[in-house]
């Protein structure tokens, strides 16, 4: 028999080994899912419960990591349940962050031709559509940083690459689907690259190792080539 499509009303719960429980609001994303995740991290955040350690927001589930020498999965879950039965109003929106962007020449930007190409807009509006977003950050993944971004303008949406690309640099505003991303590491990947950010989103502070929250929002605000480090200096806000 198969297992119960989860929704946000009545979430499915899963033990994650002896020290976790992942909470699941839908198989597929949503923004009601999505909501409800930030709504129970965000309730577990000003409520938690003996042996809380971490929470890890996703698209549709927050994994809930606890103190097993503490508690247990029933008392875990039992907690969770009495925080979502509570009515309460939608989370606030998080913090709005604007991050530069550069997206002059092939170097910085070696996809936004092809971008422009493949969509039918000229880079200008490319660029220009880009711009106009207002993005959230709806999870951190793949790489230390990695804050992937919903809200990419439907006319920008467009498949990966058929094959990953080496050494795409740390800094590179990236986009593919509905997401976008801005690199924190020299790494491969199959996204499309449209300009390069100066933007520290590595902390270096233990206590908050990156620059955004899952839930905060980003508009990007372009800036010449001489903004980005090395090659005129400049710094991200």
């Amino acid at each position: 028999m198969p297992a119960p499509e989860p929704d946000p009303a009545t979430p499915v719960f899963r033990p994650v080994a002896e020290r976790g429980l992942l909470v699941d609001f839908a198989a597929s994303f949503s923004d009601a899912a999505h909501q409800a995740v930030l709504r129970l991290d965000r309730a577990l955040g000003d409520h938690p419960f003996p042996g809380l350690a971490e929470t890890i927001p996703a698209l549709v589930n927050l994994l809930v990591v606890f103190d097993p020498l503490v508690t247990d999965h029933v008392k875990v879950r039992a907690h969770l349940q009495r925080l979502l039965a509570r009515t309460e109003a939608p989370p606030a929106p998080g913090r709005l962050h604007r991050i530069d962007v550069c997206y002059d020449g092939d170097d910085l930007a070696p996809d936004l031709t092809q971008v422009a190409r493949q969509t039918g807009l000229s880079t200008e509006a490319v660029i220009e559509r880009h711009l106009s977003a207002t993005y959230e950050v709806r999870l951190y993944g793949f790489a230390p940083g990695y804050a992937y971004l919903g809200g990419v303008p439907p006319d920008l949406r467009l498949d990966r690459k058929p094959a990953p690309v080496r050494g795409v640099p740390a800094g590179s505003v990236m986009i593919a689907g509905p997401q976008c991303l801005v690199t924190t590491l020299t790494m491969p990947s199959g996204w499309w690259v449209i300009g390069r950010s100066p933007a520290q989103i590595l902390t270096g502070d233990p206590g908050r190792p990156f620059l955004f929250d899952v839930g905060d929002r980003l508009r990007f605000h372009r800036v010449p080539r001489s903004a980005l480090p090395g090659l005129g200096g400049g710094a991200a806000r």
